[in-house]
């Protein structure tokens, strides 16, 4: 029986979502099909691009979250 693998499968073993037994077939067809490791490969590069990702809120948000902040009335009927 031949496994094929897809795309999703690829990116499951990226994030170890993949079994043991999963792994190794996985690592087999990377090595047999150039396109499946080429994914493989810019699915590794996008992952870490993105683990560097850092967002900030803008000036605007943090004002307008801190003068709520300011105006904020814990219990107006007690």
């Amino acid at each position: 029986m031949i496994q094929t693998f897809t795309n999703d499968d690829v990116i499951r073993y990226v994030y170890e979502e993949t079994s043991s037994e999963e792994n190794l077939l996985i690592e087999d067809a990377l090595m047999a099909e150039p396109e499946l490791m080429t994914f493989y490969l810019d699915v590794l590069e996008v992952k870490c691009l993105m683990n560097k990702i850092e967002r900030q809120p803008s000036d605007r948000s943090v004002q307008y979250i801190l003068n709520f902040s300011r105006n904020y009335v814990p219990n107006p009927s007690a």
